[in-house]
């Protein structure tokens, strides 16, 4: 599976994201179609320590079950001491640069917010970006302002040609205009923490819109 394919619904989440087990959450998701799952464990009640290294490996062990890419966000240390597949940043975290130096060959996705960011992320070595907000969020508190699909449209004018996941108040009813605006996949948070059940159906929202686009 290419790393454009592993993009398709790519499901964050840490235990701030979750009203029941993360495992129980994630295995469901998994089940549903997840193509890639990221670890993001950050918030008032995260867990620190030996209680997220733990919850990490358990998270890892089932992406491992199903064959699904587990990135790590920001904390690198943690991702190598795992063997994570990879980690994501955003603009406020260490450089991209010296990221990419301690990662080797791993993923290495940024957050990009306009063409400047996208290109310099390319620049420095990222494999993805995670654009956005695409919708209104409720579920980051230092989000950005609302960019909307347009923002990845002017991406792909300008050429940038890296595989691109659209994040942000991205649920079935919108994800077609992620995927038509140019993206490869969506990245949800709350759309399947708050509701594994309905993984199957945003995924087969996504596989449809992506035939669409083509």
């Amino acid at each position: 599976m290419t790393l454009r394919d592993c993009l398709k619904l790519y499901f964050v989440m840490g235990t701030q994201n979750c009203d029941r087990s993360p495992a129980r959450v994630l295995e469901e998701a998994l089940s549903g179609g997840v193509t890639m799952f990221q670890f993001r464990e950050k918030g008032v009640r995260c867990l620190k320590g030996k209680p997220m290294v733990e919850l990490a490996l358990e998270l890892q062990h089932l992406c491992q079950k199903y064959s699904v890419p587990f990135i790590i966000n920001d904390d690198v240390d943690l991702a190598l001491s795992l063997n994570a597949d990879g980690v994501h940043i955003g603009q406020e975290d260490e450089s991209v640069g010296t990221v990419r130096k301690k990662l080797g060959d791993k993923i290495l996705g940024i957050s990009a917010h306009n063409v400047r960011e996208a290109k310099l992320a390319l620049d420095a070595g990222a494999d993805y970006l995670g654009v956005g907000p695409m919708f209104q969020t409720t579920t980051k508190n230092d989000c950005r302002p609302v960019q909307g699909p347009r923002v990845i449209e002017s991406m792909r004018e300008a050429g940038i040609r890296l595989p691109i996941v659209g994040i942000g108040g991205i649920h079935y009813d919108n994800v077609h205009k992620v995927i038509e605006a140019g993206s490869d996949g969506v990245a949800v948070i709350s759309a399947i923490s708050k509701h594994p059940e309905r993984t199957h159906t945003l995924f087969q929202g996504v596989q449809d819109s992506l035939l669409k686009s083509f």
